[in-house]
Parts: structure tokens; sequence; C-alpha cells
């Protein structure tokens, strides 16, 4: 072995674990950024706003939406296979058709009672909730396995960023960039497997327009594309958070019908 090779080999591990201290701190930094133990502390929140929907980069639904979300308490360490969410997704300017998820679950709610999603969008959300930035920073730090490293500085859209990688005990990784002056998340990327016909799939989503929020930083324009194409976006009006929302935002009532599953 020549000596080159020897030098590179033991200088491997100081440059990883360098890596590893730099995408600690710019995710310390951005956490901060996004307010700190406010941020850290939030036990729920109410988006509301413009929903868009896109199908081969044409808007294919439009809708008024009220996001509401709470976040559950996590054991120390988090279990790298848990949910500490759930959420309800309210559709209509009299909100009168719901998606429910819980840890586990999900539901299509109406005036004629709570039918099951099917598996297939239930994985979905659940992949893209735990792929999330806000919840990787906030319900995931310190989880077994969890690797954040530094990947450099670059141009995103015309911002000057840095990126940090995410990877997960099951060798999940997402990409975040994190801007440079500010130190919010810009963007993340990630990729998963179609369902149906097994194809590698390039998730992004892009976050802009942030505000203070009773302490805390939130986009207020989230864009989703797949494969390069646009699928989702969401203007919010208004943002809010602890709000104490109730259990029967996040649960179906005992005396609900229960119908067969979505086909």
């Amino acid at each position: 072995m020549n000596r080159r090779r020897m030098l590179m080999m033991l200088a491997a591990p100081v440059w990883a674990q360098s890596n590893e201290e730099k995408g600690r701190k710019t995710v310390d930094a951005a956490v901060k950024a996004l307010g700190g133990e406010r941020f850290l502390a939030m036990k729920d929140r109410t988006e509301t706003g413009r929903v868009y929907s896109f199908y081969n980069s044409r808007l294919s639904g439009l809708s008024r939406a009220t996001i509401r979300t709470r976040y559950l308490t996590r054991p120390e360490p988090p279990d790298p296979a848990g949910l500490y969410v759930r959420e309800r997704q309210s559709f209509g300017k009299n909100e009168d058709y719901h998606i429910l998820f819980d840890e586990k679950d999900g539901w299509s709610i109406t005036y004629r009672g709570a039918a099951p999603l099917l598996p297939d969008n239930v994985t979905r959300y659940q992949e893209t909730t735990r792929r999330n930035v806000f919840y990787l920073l906030k319900q995931r730090i310190g989880e077994k396995g969890l690797i954040l490293e530094h990947r450099g500085v670059e141009t995103s859209d015309n911002q000057p960023v840095e990126t940090v990688e995410f990877t997960d005990a099951a060798n999940n990784v997402v990409s975040v960039s994190f801007h440079m002056t500010t130190h919010l998340p810009v963007k993340q990327i990630y990729f998963r497997r179609d369902p149906i016909n097994k194809e590698k799939q390039e998730e992004v989503t892009l976050f802009s327009k942030y505000r203070d929020v009773s302490g805390v930083q939130w986009p207020y324009s989230i864009q989703r594309y797949r494969n390069g194409e646009k699928i989702y976006e969401i203007f919010s009006e208004t943002v809010a958070i602890d709000l104490d929302l109730p259990d029967q935002f996040f649960t179906i009532p005992a005396n609900m019908k229960v119908l067969p599953p979505l086909k």
C-alpha cells in the first residue's frame, strides 16, 4: 500500500466526523431560526388557505382547506418506526369533507360516515410525513441510527444554501437545503419507489414566504414536485399554533358509521 493511499484511509474517519459536526451545526442553526424551544415545544398547528392539485403540470383541483396537526409526545430516544403526529385535512368552505390520519390509519370522513383509506395512500402519507424536514427537526432528532451529514454549499433557485443529508437506520435519505443567511429550510429532496410500477420517483418540496407565528417561523407557501412535475401547492392565509385543539378533530366519534374501504 502506497503512502498516499494510507494517508487517505487515515483521514477518512476525520473527514466523516467533520461532515457530521458541520451537519449538526447547520441543523442546530435551523432549529434556532425556526423558533428554538418554541418550535420544539409546539403541540398543534392550524393552517387555513387554498390547496391546489396538479396532473401533468396542469391544475386538476382547487379547494379551500384547513389542515390541523397535533404532535404527540415522543419517547426518548424516539422509536425509528414510530409516527408521533395526527393530522386532519378539512376541505370546502363549510369543512364538510375530511381526511384524518392517526399514527397507523387513514380515514375519509363525510356526512355518510368514515371510510378507511387505501393502504397505499396511508403509506405514502406516513413516508411523506416522516421525511418532512419540519417533522425531522421536531420529532426525529436523537433517533437511533439517524445520521446528519453536511454536503456542501451551493446555489439553489438563486439562493445561497448549505445542504444536509438525513439518513435513518433504514437507509432512507432526505437532502435538505437551508438558506445561508436565514438558516431556514428552502428545499428538500428524497426518492421513493412507486408501489405499482416500482420506478424510482424524485419527490421535491419547496418552502417560502416564512412568517412569524407566535414565535415560530412557518412557510406560507409550500410546493411539491414529483419527477419534475408540480403535484401540490398550498398558500396559507392564516397559521396558528398551540390552540389546544380538542380531541374531536383527531379521532372518529364512537357513534359514527364505519363505511366499507374506499376502492
